[in-house]
């Protein structure tokens, strides 16, 4: 994997800096595309990266930093690359930024096959480094014949997916699974637009025997607003191109910011 940039807290990385990272646990970061040097939801990156400060250390950031950050790693590549942001503990009071450039992401076209598991992320909220058990389940998922893995908590819940927010459509309105979970930046750009555009939304839980009584489901993270998804454990989807169109129609209109 090339990077276009490496940064820590706004310059160059070098060995010694990235040193300390090879065996960090206690790190969180945020991924976004970059497209001509803007990114949509920008306000939500920034703001997942201060809570997530804020529970894992005690402190955050100020966002104008942050930003300059992300800006001076984005201005030494293209224009359109994909940006991971990580927060980890350094040498003082305050953590370390690493900005890391890359070759802007594609989304897979769809649809896609999802493994149902019993799984609960320690810390939903927080997009953590600590993925071991997500990535296993995800090469599972592909083992067993599926493209990717959806998770059920506890309580027979649907909560997410390996790298995406799950998302359906009911016939009248988009549903939203209720459960913990890491809510994504683009599942929060998507609230809001559907929001402004009266399309109804509604949060409830989502089980596995209540699949058949939806009319569509979609994945989404930073990479896409919306891929189709036609089965979910031994539930097959049908297709509905309205939903998705509904839920990529939404992300457009979400104005895009300069870094």
């Amino acid at each position: 994997m090339a990077f276009f940039a490496v940064h820590r807290n706004g310059r160059p990385a070098t060995a010694d800096d990235l040193a300390p990272l090879a065996f960090a646990g206690n790190a969180h970061f945020t991924a976004m595309q970059v497209r001509d040097g803007r990114v949509r939801g920008l306000d939500l990156h920034l703001a997942r990266l201060r809570a997530a400060s804020q529970e894992l250390f005690d402190v955050a950031l100020p966002d104008d930093r942050v930003r300059a950050a992300m800006r001076v790693a984005v201005e030494a590549g293209p224009p359109d690359v994909t940006l991971t942001a990580t927060m980890y503990p350094g040498p003082g009071d305050e953590p370390d930024l690493l900005v890391r450039t890359r070759a802007a992401a594609s989304p897979p076209g769809g649809p896609l096959a999802l493994a149902a598991y019993e799984y609960e992320r320690f810390l939903p909220a927080v997009k953590h480094v600590g993925e071991l058990a997500k990535s296993h389940l995800a090469r599972r998922a592909v083992r067993d014949g599926f493209d990717d893995a959806a998770f059920v908590d506890r309580n027979g819940r649907l909560t997410e997916a390996s790298i995406w927010n799950l998302v359906f459509a009911d016939g009248d309105s988009i549903v939203w699974p209720e459960a913990p979970m890491l809510v994504g930046t683009t599942m929060g750009v998507l609230r809001r637009q559907l929001a402004r555009l009266g399309v109804p939304q509604r949060t409830r839980p989502v089980t596995i025997d209540d699949l058949p009584g939806y009319t569509g489901a979609a994945v989404l993270n930073s990479r896409t607003p919306g891929v189709p998804v036609s089965r979910i454990g031994p539930v097959r989807m049908p297709e509905a191109a309205a939903f998705l169109a509904t839920l990529h129609g939404a992300y457009e209109a979400e104005p895009p910011v300069e870094v």
